[in-house]
């Protein structure tokens, strides 16, 4: 009602938002909802808020229902819940009673209420990170990097590798075994999204950019443009590396994994095949060639 009466008083968006304390396109985005023949109506506005503020809402996961089954579906084969919600979409252009986003798959799995996917399913069997609580961002305090090097932080990789239109950009990490001393070394191209893996029994810094080296003397020269890690100490020998390679090792910010996203997102689905509590010095060779060769082989989203 009070966007009604300042707009009959000659008063803009701007203007009402200020006095409501809200943001200008909210008030913008109210006018073009509530109005009719260019005519902002107030009264069908309000019963349209009164409406849908009503509680409780019916789930959109809500038991017995076609889109529930669906999702239950995917998940026990191994979907992530972004792909799950992408692909109901494709699958049923037409009808958005099966749409159904990704954070309410993840919402109906973590948290514990009547009818939500915890009932039906456990999060370690329908996650492949196999948490059973969210994980919320770190706000730990960066701990000293001197040997990062004012030239290799995120802000210089070249702008090239950030639209992933030009391979040879890559993202890699460590997969620390239950041993806390062995591990996997994982390499995903940004452009391909290909992946490489190699075990190691110790993953002490010299230990890892040698066989960092072995692993990009596979391919040729020119995909090797550039490699982004996080600030983990095994990669403090990183100069090693680029003086073996010619290829240029830049860090993430502290706490931040999401600027390695092809990696980040790859080493989920490497899990399925070396799970938490995987030691890696029971694991052969030939296994870890295999996982490779599934990964990049498997159908992936683009």
């Amino acid at each position: 009602m009070v966007i009604a009466i300042r707009l009959s008083e000659g008063r803009g968006d701007t203007w009402i938002a200020a006095e409501l304390g809200v943001a200008r396109s909210t008030v913008w985005r109210e006018r073009q909802r509530g109005s009719v023949e260019g005519k902002y109506r107030w009264r069908p506005a309000q019963t349209r808020a009164d409406q849908a503020r009503k509680r409780p809402k019916p789930g959109k996961l809500a038991p017995g229902s076609a889109v529930r089954a669906e999702v239950v579906e995917r998940l026990k084969r191994r979907d992530s819940p972004e792909q799950i919600s992408g692909r109901l979409k494709l699958e049923f252009p037409d009808r958005e009673d099966m749409w159904v986003s990704h954070e309410t798959i993840y919402q109906a799995l973590y948290i514990q209420t009547a009818g939500s996917l915890r009932h039906e399913l456990t999060v370690d069997k329908a996650l492949r990170q196999g948490r059973s609580k969210r994980r919320p961002r770190s706000k730990l305090p960066a701990k000293p990097r001197g040997w990062i090097g004012e030239d290799a932080v995120l802000a210089k990789r070249p702008e090239e590798a950030d639209d992933k239109r030009v391979p040879g950009h890559w993202e890699g990490d460590l997969i620390i075994g239950s041993d806390l001393r062995s591990a996997l070394v994982t390499l995903d191209e940004r452009h391909t999204k290909y992946t490489m893996m190699r075990r190691v029994c110790v993953h002490d810094t010299f230990t890892v950019t040698d066989i960092l080296t072995i692993m990009a003397r596979e391919l040729p020269a020119s995909l090797w443009r550039s490699l982004t890690w996080d600030q983990g100490v095994e990669m403090a020998a990183h100069h090693r590396f680029t003086d073996e390679t010619s290829c240029k090792v830049y860090f993430c910010d502290p706490h931040s994994p999401w600027q390695r996203p092809t990696n980040e997102n790859s080493n989920g689905l490497k899990r399925q095949y070396f799970p938490k509590g995987t030691d890696f010095t029971r694991v052969t060779d030939a296994e870890v060639a295999a996982a490779e060769y599934e990964l990049n082989t498997r159908p992936r989203k683009g």
